[in-house]
C-alpha cells in the first residue's frame, strides 16, 4: 500500500514538472515572438523611411520621336522635383512632356526603384497649313519648328476651321492622281469653297466648288493628249487648265522654261 501511495506521489510530481515546463516552454516561445514581431516592425519602417528618400536617378525615354529629341524632353522636366520616388508627381511630367509643340502623345509611369519611363509619340505632320501652321494626320492644326521636316510636304491654304475638309480632299485627289504618277504640291481652299490644285510638275488645276472627283477624272482622260499638244509647242508648256465646265475644260499656256547649259 505504501509503495502505491509513493508511486502516486512521484507520477503527480513528473506531471507537475511537465505543465511547469510546457508554461515556461509556451511563455518563452510567446516573448520569442512578440521580440520578432518588434524587429520586423522596426526593420521594416527603417526600410520605408530609407526608401521614400530615395531619388529618381533614371528618366529612360523611348518612342516613335523623328522631331522631338531627347534633349527637348530633358529641359522640359529639369524643374520637376525629383528627389522622391514616390512623391514624383507623374501627371506633371506628363503635361510638361505634351507641351512640347512636336508631341502628340506621352506616357509616363514609374519604374521601381529609382527610374521614371517615358514613351512618347510625335506629331507626323502631312501637310503646311496657311504658311504658319502644320497638319498632322487627323487634319489638326498645330504649331511647330517647320525646319525639322527634312523631306517634302504640300501647302495648304483654307478658311479656318476647314482643315480637316482640306486633309480629306487632299487624299482623295491624290489616290486618283497617283495613277498618272502625278502630286500635289499646293491645294487652295476659297472662301467660297472652290478648289484649286498646283501639281508637282508646276500645272495648276482649277476645279470649282462642285463634281471635284469627277473634273480630276476628265483632266486625267485628257492628260495625255494635253502633253503631246505641249510637245508640239516646243516654246510653250502648260500653265493651267481650267475644269470648271460641265464638259470639256480650258488650256492656258506660258512659254516654256529655258534650260540652262551646264
Amino acid at each position: 500500500m505504501k509503495n502505491m501511495t509513493e508511486r502516486t506521489n512521484q507520477n503527480e510530481t513528473t506531471s507537475e514538472n511537465k505543465v511547469h515546463w510546457s508554461f515556461w516552454l509556451g511563455v518563452s516561445f510567446f516573448v520569442f515572438v512578440i521580440i520578432v514581431i518588434i524587429c520586423s516592425a522596426w526593420f521594416l519602417n527603417e526600410r520605408l523611411e530609407a526608401d521614400e528618400s530615395v531619388a529618381v536617378t533614371s528618366v529612360k525615354i523611348s518612342g516613335e520621336m523623328p522631331y522631338t529629341t531627347r534633349s527637348d524632353i530633358n529641359s522640359a522636366i529639369e524643374n520637376v522635383e525629383l528627389g522622391n520616388y514616390f512623391k514624383v508627381d507623374v501627371n506633371e511630367v506628363q503635361q510638361r512632356i505634351l507641351n512640347l509643340p512636336w508631341v502628340y502623345s506621352v506616357s509616363v509611369r514609374k519604374h521601381w526603384p529609382n527610374q521614371l519611363k517615358v514613351y512618347v509619340i510625335d506629331q507626323k505632320p502631312i501637310a503646311r497649313w496657311n504658311e504658319d501652321f502644320l497638319l498632322n494626320q487627323f487634319g489638326n492644326a498645330f504649331q511647330a519648328q517647320m525646319n525639322r521636316v527634312k523631306h517634302s510636304i504640300p501647302t495648304f491654304f483654307g478658311p479656318e476651321g476647314s482643315e480637316k475638309v482640306a486633309l480629306e480632299n487632299y487624299r482623295n485627289f491624290s489616290k486618283l492622281l497617283y495613277f498618272k504618277e502625278m502630286s500635289i504640291d499646293e491645294l487652295v481652299l476659297s472662301e467660297r469653297f472652290a478648289w484649286q490644285l498646283t501639281l508637282n510638275d508646276g500645272v495648276t488645276l482649277n476645279l470649282g466648288r462642285e463634281k471635284r472627283i469627277e473634273r480630276i477624272q476628265r483632266f486625267m482622260d485628257a492628260y495625255q493628249q494635253i502633253k503631246d499638244q505641249s510637245r508640239k509647242n516646243n516654246n510653250q508648256q502648260v500653265d493651267y487648265i481650267d475644269l470648271r465646265y460641265d464638259t470639256g475644260l480650258a488650256v492656258g499656256w506660258k512659254p516654256a522654261a529655258v534650260k540652262q547649259r551646264v
